[in-house]
């Protein structure tokens, strides 16, 4: 399907379940973006699961967000339970502002929902020339190290730089050897996931997407990415005033409240230290990409070049979307 006429049908689809004009297009947005750049996990498979929880009332399709300003520097969201692409929106964009005038900005979300690709708020800040940080939780899927019931979310960390060029470098990664959205568009589309990345509900390795998804998933690094969702949870949940310690509901299949998701952003201007930040970002690049490679490897990329790469490749092709969840969507649109 064309980029636009999909734009255009969840933009529909959105305002067809109470948004405004606006938020549906912050929301098309976001989910179009996640298309392009590969992580359909996160695009419209997920589209149909927003709109079940708007028909369930667990998200607020007209929300009263409220905005207050703590100082110059810091900013705090309650987004009244809207969709998470239009609280994580409000809160990138403060703490962009908020940088550019005094040279930090903090911003604390909560009250949101599931935002999509944590990259896609932090690229927008390092194409502002800043230094970014962006954290969310999310609901129990990876025990504690220790433990055997799910309590941390697959929580992603997400760091981005400006470069000399115009590519910024995101790293954008769940503290799980895959996301979660993987998981459920592998039960959609009844496909198996990968050996060794998940368990079931008895502890044992499964390549059954259902049986993970009962089961629970495993951290990277063992006890390091378990103590990194940990982190995660304190910083965009404990601080925020949002939910933690197991309290995020499913987006799936919890419908007894919102999910009261929380969000912190955290931004600086790059040459906050030093002037001459371009000029040691190329030289720390260049460092690394002229290291001798490994046999049938020919480049080093950074952590955000490939992205822009499949962006621009998928960018100029329609995008490809299962049958199953093309039906969804038209379904949406008809309802």
């Amino acid at each position: 399907m064309k980029k636009n006429i999909l734009k255009n049908l969840i933009i529909n689809i959105f305002k067809k379940h109470g948004l405004i004009k606006k938020h549906a297009i912050i929301c098309a947005d976001a989910i179009i973006n996640a298309e392009l750049v590969g992580a359909k996990s996160h695009g419209v498979a997920r589209l149909a699961s927003y709109c079940k929880r708007i028909n369930k009332k667990v998200i607020n399709p007209k929300p009263k967000i409220r905005i207050k300003k703590t100082s110059s520097s810091i900013t705090n969201i309650d987004a009244d339970n809207a969709v998470g692409f239009i609280g994580a929106d409000l809160g990138i964009n403060y703490a962009i502002q908020n940088a550019k005038k005094t040279g930090l900005g903090l911003v604390a979300v909560k009250n949101s929902g599931h935002y999509g690709l944590s990259g896609y708020y932090a690229e927008r800040a390092a194409k502002n020339g800043l230094i970014a940080f962006c954290f969310t939780n999310a609901p129990p899927a990876v025990a504690p190290y220790g433990s055997k019931k799910t309590l941390f979310g697959t929580n992603p960390i997400c760091f981005a730089a400006p470069t000399h060029t115009k590519i910024p470098f995101v790293l954008d990664a769940s503290i799980s050897m895959i996301n979660r959205g993987k998981i459920r568009v592998a039960e959609k589309l009844k496909k198996k996931i990968p050996l060794g990345v998940a368990l079931d509900k008895n502890g044992k390795p499964t390549t059954d997407p259902i049986k993970a998804l009962k089961g629970l998933q495993l951290p990277i690094a063992g006890f390091k990415g378990s103590g990194l969702a940990w982190m995660i949870d304190i910083l965009s949940g404990v601080i925020t005033g949002g939910n933690h310690g197991g309290k995020v509901k499913d987006p799936f299949d919890d419908f007894t409240g919102p999910q009261n998701i929380g969000h912190l952003f955290f931004t600086f201007k790059s040459n906050l230290f030093i002037k001459n930040y371009v000029e040691r970002i190329k030289e720390n690049i260049k460092n690394v990409k002229k290291l001798p490679k490994l046999k049938g490897i020919k480049n080093i990329y950074y952590p955000g070049e490939k992205k822009v790469m499949r962006f621009k490749y998928n960018s100029k092709k329609e995008i490809n979307i299962p049958t199953k969840i093309l039906d969804e969507i038209y379904l949406l649109d008809k309802s």
